[in-house]
Protein backbone atom coordinates (compact mmCIF):
# COMPACT_ATOMS: atom_id res chain seq x y z
CA UNK A 1 0.00 0.00 0.00
CA UNK A 2 3.13 2.39 0.71
CA UNK A 3 3.76 2.47 -3.24
CA UNK A 4 -0.08 3.70 -3.99
CA UNK A 5 0.68 7.04 -1.06
CA UNK A 6 2.20 8.71 -3.36
CA UNK A 7 -0.28 8.60 -6.72
CA UNK A 8 -2.92 9.15 -4.16
CA UNK A 9 -1.50 11.99 -2.83
CA UNK A 10 -0.80 13.58 -6.59
CA UNK A 11 -4.56 12.51 -7.49
CA UNK A 12 -5.83 14.38 -4.22
CA UNK A 13 -3.98 17.92 -5.32
CA UNK A 14 -4.71 17.56 -8.92
CA UNK A 15 -8.86 17.54 -8.11
CA UNK A 16 -7.94 20.16 -5.17
CA UNK A 17 -6.24 22.38 -7.87
CA UNK A 18 -8.98 21.59 -10.01
CA UNK A 19 -11.93 22.75 -7.50
CA UNK A 20 -9.67 25.32 -6.66
CA UNK A 21 -9.31 26.86 -9.86
CA UNK A 22 -12.68 26.73 -10.88
CA UNK A 23 -13.83 28.68 -7.22
CA UNK A 24 -11.43 31.05 -8.02
CA UNK A 25 -12.23 31.82 -11.86
CA UNK A 26 -16.07 32.08 -11.14
CA UNK A 27 -15.40 34.63 -7.89
CA UNK A 28 -12.71 36.79 -8.83
CA UNK A 29 -13.26 36.63 -12.49
CA UNK A 30 -15.37 39.40 -14.47
CA UNK A 31 -19.19 39.61 -13.97
CA UNK A 32 -20.05 41.81 -16.92
CA UNK A 33 -21.73 39.30 -19.41
CA UNK A 34 -23.27 40.67 -23.08
CA UNK A 35 -25.13 38.90 -25.73
CA UNK A 36 -22.10 38.47 -28.10
CA UNK A 37 -19.90 36.85 -24.75
CA UNK A 38 -23.30 34.15 -24.59
CA UNK A 39 -23.53 33.74 -28.29
CA UNK A 40 -22.55 30.27 -29.76
CA UNK A 41 -19.21 30.85 -31.36
CA UNK A 42 -19.24 29.36 -35.22
CA UNK A 43 -15.41 29.64 -36.15
CA UNK A 44 -15.84 33.35 -37.32
CA UNK A 45 -18.97 32.55 -39.41
CA UNK A 46 -22.31 34.51 -38.07
CA UNK A 47 -24.70 32.10 -37.07
CA UNK A 48 -28.04 32.09 -39.38
CA UNK A 49 -31.39 30.47 -39.07
CA UNK A 50 -31.68 27.37 -40.35
CA UNK A 51 -35.09 26.61 -42.46
CA UNK A 52 -37.89 24.44 -40.46
CA UNK A 53 -37.30 21.84 -42.81
CA UNK A 54 -33.78 21.26 -43.15
CA UNK A 55 -31.12 22.91 -44.77
CA UNK A 56 -27.74 22.33 -45.86
CA UNK A 57 -24.75 23.21 -43.65
CA UNK A 58 -21.56 24.33 -44.38
CA UNK A 59 -19.06 21.40 -43.56
CA UNK A 60 -16.10 22.96 -45.65
CA UNK A 61 -14.30 23.96 -43.02
CA UNK A 62 -14.85 21.00 -40.66
CA UNK A 63 -13.57 18.33 -43.64
CA UNK A 64 -10.30 20.89 -44.60
CA UNK A 65 -9.88 20.52 -40.65
CA UNK A 66 -9.96 16.90 -40.54
CA UNK A 67 -8.16 15.86 -43.56
CA UNK A 68 -5.35 17.88 -42.19
CA UNK A 69 -5.84 15.62 -39.42
CA UNK A 70 -5.98 12.07 -40.77
CA UNK A 71 -2.74 12.99 -43.54
CA UNK A 72 -0.94 14.90 -40.44
CA UNK A 73 -1.26 11.69 -38.20
CA UNK A 74 0.07 9.69 -41.21
CA UNK A 75 3.01 11.18 -42.03
CA UNK A 76 4.01 11.19 -37.80
CA UNK A 77 3.93 7.32 -38.80
CA UNK A 78 6.78 8.20 -41.04
CA UNK A 79 9.24 9.59 -37.74
CA UNK A 80 10.09 6.08 -36.18
CA UNK A 81 10.77 4.11 -39.65
CA UNK A 82 13.24 7.12 -40.73
CA UNK A 83 15.35 7.04 -37.58
CA UNK A 84 15.21 2.79 -38.04
CA UNK A 85 15.29 2.14 -41.15
CA UNK A 86 18.52 0.58 -41.02
CA UNK A 87 17.63 -1.84 -38.49
CA UNK A 88 14.27 -2.74 -40.39
CA UNK A 89 15.56 -4.05 -43.38
CA UNK A 90 13.75 -5.65 -46.07
CA UNK A 91 10.82 -6.26 -43.94
CA UNK A 92 10.64 -2.18 -42.72
CA UNK A 93 11.34 -1.06 -46.46
CA UNK A 94 8.00 -3.04 -48.05
CA UNK A 95 5.63 -2.42 -44.50
CA UNK A 96 6.49 1.51 -45.35
CA UNK A 97 5.77 0.72 -48.96
CA UNK A 98 2.50 -0.70 -48.53
CA UNK A 99 1.95 2.21 -45.70
CA UNK A 100 2.66 4.78 -48.19
CA UNK A 101 1.02 3.45 -51.19
CA UNK A 102 -2.22 3.24 -49.08
CA UNK A 103 -1.74 7.52 -48.35
CA UNK A 104 -1.03 7.45 -51.81
CA UNK A 105 -4.01 6.02 -52.78
CA UNK A 106 -6.36 8.14 -50.16
CA UNK A 107 -4.65 11.47 -50.90
CA UNK A 108 -5.37 10.94 -54.76
CA UNK A 109 -9.28 9.70 -54.03
CA UNK A 110 -9.31 13.55 -52.08
CA UNK A 111 -7.91 15.35 -55.19
CA UNK A 112 -9.59 13.43 -57.69
CA UNK A 113 -12.99 14.49 -55.76
CA UNK A 114 -12.35 18.17 -55.52
CA UNK A 115 -11.26 17.93 -51.24
CA UNK A 116 -8.36 20.05 -51.33
CA UNK A 117 -9.39 22.74 -53.97
CA UNK A 118 -10.59 26.13 -52.30
CA UNK A 119 -13.59 27.25 -53.99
Amino acid sequence: MNVYVPILVLGVIAVVFAVFSVFIASAVGPQRYNRAKLDAYECGIEPTPQPSGGGRFPVKYYLTAMLFIIFGIEIVFLYPWAIHFDALGLFGLAAMALFIFNVSVAYAYEWRRGGLSWD
